[in-house]
């Protein structure tokens, strides 16, 4: 695949997702308070869609061929800029 091709496929995964499991900032809100309770600070979304990067990239090292992580990368870099986006009209 070329570049266009990664940035569609993310798109087309991030609107599957959604129709799956509902509205991604609602999701991972749900994750943060989550994780929140787990760890005890405040993780936000945005962390949220960094941590499923770095999940991403995890498995990369050893499948580094594998498209759908690619993908999935390139659907959470644009989540986590969304809930930064909306972190600073709400901050």
């Amino acid at each position: 695949m070329n570049r266009d091709e990664y940035l569609a496929a993310a798109l087309q995964a991030t609107t599957d997702r959604g129709e799956k499991y509902g509205n991604a900032a609602d999701n991972f809100e749900r994750i943060a308070v989550l994780w929140t309770a787990i760890l005890g600070y405040e993780v936000t979304k945005a962390h949220v869609a960094q941590m499923m990067i770095a999940l991403k990239l995890a498995r990369l090292c050893a499948t580094p061929d594998h498209a759908d992580s690619w993908v999935d990368i390139a659907g959470y870099a644009a989540l986590g800029g969304e809930a930064m986006d909306e972190a600073a009209v709400d901050g």
